[in-house]
């Protein structure tokens, strides 16, 4: 429930007087007005309409020759490190953002509200209470472009609430069992002029939908008024989620023939972006080998409409019904391994850095629910056997190679971004010099512990992927180097290659430990690692994860002491 504070009223003000005014601009009231001597307090289940009230009304509208002020209600108790931002521009970049947020204190969390107000919303978590403060009292009113910003604290359950708020946050479903299979919706877009042949009267057939396909199907009629296109936001299994878009795609079909508005619809899912390197494939081998299987022609949006509102790319797919069907299944069956693939390395980057958040880190779409809490059950924190900080005390130092081409990108106007990127990160990071006049890279020393190389790593690479340096068709694989103690080479190869064959199976980052290295003044040799962001970043903390096995080992039986065998 978001309650709301409507201040600066008139004493002569009735609470059928505000429902009225609410009811006249479209803001329904379901719930009970308490009206105090000169402000009132209202509740909103849903956040967007709160939002949207709160923009419609505060110091907008006069009621009894006062003008009033809305905003959420937040007790001192619970005015703690959480604030809502509002009137963002739609097309500021993350990184832009987050650098601001950053200038105030360490970010705990972004979260991106999708509203159907022209300008971007977002929930930000700060670590603590002061620098919420601080950053209300800096942002309120910041100016970016010709958008003025709206900043409000929103409550902080955790404040009053002996137990962790509920992280699963869909309709319709109230179990959040650690067995239960994780959600991973198709988003399609549909033609708003066909959304009422999908609904049907009295919305018969769209419950008809979700009975025979055991799915939760949301058509978001709200978002992007006045569009030609409306999101549908499909919840089930990965057959009735197939099944449900074959109805919806007849329907359209169906009305397209009867209206002769169309011949023929295609198929549009939406994909967020960082998925879809990976559907494309290599030299877009996946989807040449999609369009020949299933007889389809398949096209995917330009990077250059991606923007802080808009983190998605459209993949549109035309042929008979049928074969669109059938290219849906496939293409969603590589987002979906896609998506558990880098689940799998965020659940391990979860555990190897306790608190990392990735949404802050902007390298998912915030707006999207694509990234459940780490396995565990509710209310209890994941289990400690690994702990990074106590293991890693030290600084590391990465060295990744990027084309010479980026390095204005990397270093922005006077130096701007790579300072707003180290604040950021938590780390020192230093371009080195060119090693001839036409090298095609350049090194990028990062130097920090592991939560900042993972921060500062994953924005390079957003960053290379951002200003097209890589075609749109590929992933973004960078080179890193690590330097590891030339005694613990062996160990990361393996006997006979095992344990580093391993390594690029678990992996999937080609992982390279040169035999003939002359070790360096610290008795240290490179090992290479090729690959995408969370393929670098595993292999890195497990190859760290190896060496400091070996260290321990080599703290505990000094050089000619042999473990003893119990008796």
């Amino acid at each position: 429930m978001n309650k709301l504070y409507i201040g600066n009223l008139s004493p002569a003000v009735t609470a059928d007087d505000l429902r009225q005014l609410f009811g006249d601009r479209k803001l329904p009231l379901a719930g009970q007005v308490l009206l105090k001597s000169g402000y009132a307090f209202v509740d909103y289940p849903d956040q967007n309409w709160a939002i949207r009230a709160i923009e419609t009304l505060s110091g907008k509208v006069e009621l009894h020759g006062k003008i009033m002020e809305v905003d959420y209600s937040v007790s001192k108790k619970l005015r703690s490190r959480k604030i809502q931002i509002r009137n963002i521009p739609p097309h500021l970049q993350w990184e832009v953002l987050d650098g601001l947020l950053a200038e105030y204190g360490t970010v705990e969390n972004v979260e991106q509200v999708n509203t159907d107000t022209e300008t971007a919303v977002v929930n930000v978590t700060y670590t603590t209470r002061e620098e919420a403060k601080i950053a209300i009292e800096k942002l309120s009113g910041h100016q970016f472009e010709d958008y003025s910003f709206k900043i409000s604290y929103i409550p902080d359950e955790e404040v009053s609430s002996p137990s962790p708020p509920h992280r699963a946050r869909e309709q319709g479903h109230g179990s959040s069992s650690q067995s239960r299979q994780i959600d991973f919706p198709l988003r399609i877009l549909v033609p708003t002029q066909f959304v009422g042949a999908i609904i049907g009267k009295e919305g018969l057939t769209i419950k008809n939908i979700t009975k025979q396909t055991q799915s939760r199907v949301d058509i978001h009629r709200k978002e992007n008024s006045g569009a030609a296109e409306k999101p549908v936001t499909i919840h089930a299994t990965p057959e009735g989620t197939s099944e449900a878009c074959r109805m919806i795609l007849e329907i359209m079909q169906k009305e397209a023939d009867d209206t002769k508005l169309a011949e023929e619809v295609p198929l549009k899912i939406l994909a967020h972006n960082g998925f879809v390197g990976r559907l494309i494939g290599k030299e877009g081998r996946n989807l040449k080998k999609i369009e020949h299987e299933t007889g389809t022609k398949i096209t995917i949006s330009s990077l250059q409409d991606l923007s802080i509102y808009n983190p998605e790319r459209t993949i549109t797919v035309k042929g008979p019904i049928e074969a669109c069907a059938s290219a849906e299944r496939e293409i969603m069956r590589k987002l979906r391994e896609a998506f558990e693939n880098d689940m799998l390395a965020v659940n391990q980057q979860a555990n190897l850095i306790p608190g990392l958040n990735l949404s802050a880190l902007g390298i998912f779409s915030t707006g999207l629910s694509v990234l459940p809490p780490p396995a565990g059950p509710r209310g209890v924190p994941p289990s400690p056997p690994y702990h990074p900080f106590a293991q890693y005390p030290e600084q590391e130092t990465v060295s990744l190679f990027i084309p010479t081409q980026a390095v204005g990108a990397i270093i922005g106007k006077k130096g701007a971004h790579i300072k707003q990127l180290a604040r950021f990160a938590g780390a020192s990071i230093k371009i080195a010099p060119a090693e001839g006049p036409d090298v095609s890279e350049r090194m990028v020393i990062i130097t920090g512990p592991p939560e900042a190389q993972f921060k500062a790593q994953g924005r390079i690479f957003g960053k290379l992927k951002e200003e097209n340096f890589f075609n749109p068709k590929e992933e973004v694989k960078l080179e890193a180097h690590i330097r590891v103690p030339s005694s613990t080479a062996g160990r990361v190869i393996g006997k006979g290659g095992k344990t580093v064959n391993e390594l690029q199976n678990l992996t999937s980052a080609e992982v390279i430990v040169p035999r003939d290295q002359t070790p360096d003044e610290n008795e240290e040799v490179i090992v290479r690692i090729i690959g995408h962001f969370f393929a670098s970043q595993t292999a890195q903390r497990k190859i760290r994860e190896i060496v400091q096995q070996v260290k321990q080992q080599e703290q505990k039986y000094p050089q000619g002491v042999a473990p003893q065998r119990s008796k």
